[in-house]
């Protein structure tokens, strides 16, 4: 009876809040599919170094480890540390406006990193990515939970989180045949300057909706009233035992998971003898087709389990994530390059579906005001963990194991740590859906 009353709470807001949509269906599917837009951008200049490190490398003469901290820390210091100011400023103002910014700073470093001549320079660059992509995802989920009701967040969530393997799949088809015909500076010129079309395009069409419009507590409060601190929002987040295991869960999903995203490429350049033109091919039709198919898959079944019991939410993900790691093992020790690839795609579609879920829990275990902050505080954890260590580690491994392995090092770099982290995401998935029942309904009271 304990967990009907809190799953009941938990859709509160649905029950007591406005009933009728505040936007015609045209104008919030359009919100949506703008964003989804803004998010493959996001991921095209984010995930395009991938395919070219191989080439870069050479040209620059770098590392395993300097190529881990050009995906990892480079990226992702600045890009979790700003994104908690840049919401505590979207739970304030026009987050319409932070977004059409962020898309004009982060598009021209990506231009720039065309220009960059030594390992020092190219670090900056993708410090000035980093800086501009930190304005995306809070102030983007904030408008999402006001542009559509809670039982219908995580399927949103997840079409907006589209925007990682489609962006990540133009990023490698892109990138690997504009390398392959030109080079890699001209890859990250075309690739960056559309980016200041789209910031006019969101500066002059993307509408503000009223904040917290679902909820029954945007009735309690007025919009001119002071938003809660930085410390509030995080002793109320941390104080949630389900919202710890759930960042910590999804951190280590993206740990292995952009360790991966980051030197597969290499891996079958290497191991593999792949081209990058065909290498960005095969990754691009996976990652837009059963990676796509993953991404909205997870918000869609945990929309629909989580009406019987709103644990599905963290269940979801631990099924998927298990799942996932016997093939792990297919992939990464199969011998053929191209039936290596045909491979990936289950994992591809497994791979993502811890995203919809938990960034719809959050939301939901955020009140309207903190919507943003609570975002940006996961994002802070996930890719502190995730995107700023994960390749990091990968790459530090593999050149450890460089000496006794050679060129295979980066097969079982991979293997080690997509393994091993896999089974810890997927405990602490389990550990969140012991208390997500409870803590929904505080939230909600």
């Amino acid at each position: 009876m304990q967990g009907e009353d809190a799953d009941a709470a938990a859709n509160a807001g649905a029950d007591e809040g406005p009933r009728t949509p505040e936007f015609s269906d045209a104008a919030t599917r359009y919100t949506l599919g703008l964003l989804v837009v803004v998010y493959v951008f996001n991921f095209v200049d984010r995930s395009i170094l991938a395919i070219l490190q191989e080439s870069i490398k050479a040209d620059l003469g770098l590392s395993d480890s300097q190529l881990g901290w050009l995906q990892g820390f480079a990226f992702a210091f600045l890009y979790s540390t700003l994104g908690i100011p840049i919401a505590r400023w979207a739970d304030r103002s026009a987050r319409s406006r932070i977004i059409a910014l962020a898309i004009l700073v982060w598009s021209g470093m990506t231009a720039l990193t065309g220009f960059a001549r030594n390992f020092a320079e190219i670090f900056l660059a993708r410090v000035g990515v980093g800086v501009g992509e930190a304005g995306c995802s809070p102030p983007a989920h904030s408008l999402i939970s006001d542009y559509f009701p809670p039982e219908r967040r995580a399927t949103a969530l997840a079409i907006y989180s589209l925007g990682i393997p489609i962006g990540s799949a133009i990023g490698t088809f892109a990138g690997g045949w504009i390398n392959e015909l030109f080079d890699w500076r001209t890859a990250f010129l075309v690739v960056g300057l559309p980016g200041v079309l789209l910031a006019l395009l969101v500066r002059l069409t993307l509408r503000e909706p009223t904040r917290g419009y679902w909820e029954a507590q945007a009735k309690k409060r007025s919009e001119s009233q002071p938003r809660e601190s930085v410390g509030a929002v995080l002793r109320h987040m941390i104080g949630l035992r389900s919202f710890l295991h759930l960042a910590f869960a999804g951190s280590v999903h993206a740990f292995y998971g952009y360790g991966a995203a980051a030197f597969v490429p290499s891996f079958f350049i290497r191991v593999h003898e792949l081209k990058t033109g065909e290498l960005g091919t095969w990754l691009a039709g996976i990652s837009i087709t059963t990676g796509a198919l993953g991404t909205f898959m997870g918000g869609y079944l945990s929309d629909r389990l989580a009406r019987t019991d709103a644990r599905w939410y963290a269940w979801v993900p631990a099924l998927s994530t298990a799942v996932g790691i016997p093939f792990a093992f297919l992939f990464y020790l199969w011998p053929d390059g191209r039936v290596a690839l045909m491979l990936y795609a289950l994992p591809a579609v497994l791979g993502g579906m811890y995203l919809g879920p938990t960034f719809a829990m959050t939301q939901a275990l955020a009140p309207p005001h903190m919507r943003a902050m609570a975002s940006a505080v996961l994002l802070f954890i996930l890719n502190m963990i995730g995107m700023g260590l994960g390749p990091m580690a990968v790459g530090m491994l593999s050149d450890f194991l460089a000496p006794r392995f050679g060129i295979e090092s980066i097969r079982w770099s991979l293997l080690i740590i997509v393994v091993g982290c896999a089974g810890w995401s997927v405990i602490h998935y389990l550990l969140a859906g012991r208390t997500l029942r409870a803590d929904l309904g505080r939230t909600a009271d």
